[in-house]
């Protein structure tokens, strides 16, 4: 980064979070009214502005933010999305664009409480909290988990990587997570996607923001949990999510 985008940074960083602090606050009662007066769908259509908002604050930086997906995935099944994982920026993105297949998060249980709208969000909208430290409530979590994007055909997005990789560089894949939810939902299809310049956006941490960035999510072939053996799967979507990861 240049000294003078390092200058421009500190404002700009300034009015992002301001914005997008604004759109949290604002969207955690239109949250609790759209719950509680139009159900599932009227908290979905509600998650789906926001999220819609929040990816907008990014532009307040200079950031672009491209979605690319070529693919043909399929309708009134289960969907698996699995990525890596870059920083919080990725979240209402995914959020955001793969809204049409009603995303649900595998969320540590810590960001269940204390975040204004995310939190309610992740307890009421049907993502799942695990704590990392409980291996017998994250098995029985998932197990119930799985059980429900089976039962009501939803989508999950989950990051193998446990946790965010700070310089772009994909940590291993973890196959636990994956495994339990495939287990319980084998009518679904697990759809790789990579993320890549998330990480830019906090290379100097969270204060000042990376500007002028571009944020891409390009989707991959989506494949049937079913159609090869786990073992074999999980290699192919860790290497298809690995290989287009670009560092830089």
């Amino acid at each position: 980064m240049s000294i003078l985008e390092k200058l421009i940074s500190y404002p700009l960083s300034i009015l992002h979070y301001f914005f997008f602090g604004l759109v949290l606050v604002i969207f955690w009662p239109i949250q609790w009214v759209s719950l509680k007066l139009g159900g599932y769908q009227g908290h979905k259509k509600s998650v789906d502005i926001m999220s819609f908002f929040l990816v907008g604050t990014l532009y307040v930086l200079g950031t672009r933010v491209s979605f690319r997906n070529k693919q043909n995935l399929p309708l009134g099944v289960p969907l698996i999305f699995a990525s890596n994982h870059q920083s919080m920026h990725d979240i209402p993105a995914l959020g955001f664009f793969l809204r049409k297949y009603h995303p649900k998060f595998v969320s540590k249980i810590e960001l269940g409480r204390g975040i204004p709208s995310i939190s309610f969000n992740l307890r009421h909208g049907g993502s799942v909290l695990i704590d990392r430290k409980d291996a017998k409530q994250s098995l029985g979590a998932l197990m119930k988990f799985g059980k429900y994007l089976e039962d009501n055909n939803r989508s999950a997005i989950i990051f193998p990587e446990g946790t965010r990789s700070r310089d772009g560089v994909p940590k291993r894949f973890s196959e636990n997570g994956l495994k339990m939810m495939i287990k319980k939902a084998p009518s679904s299809y697990v759809v790789p996607i990579t993320i890549n310049n998330s990480w830019r956006i906090v290379r100097f941490g969270n204060f000042p923001l990376g500007v002028f960035d571009h944020l891409t999510f390009d989707v991959h072939e989506p494949i049937k949990s079913d159609s090869m053996p786990f073992e074999e799967l999980f290699l192919k979507v860790e290497k298809s999510v690995k290989d287009a990861v670009v560092v830089n």
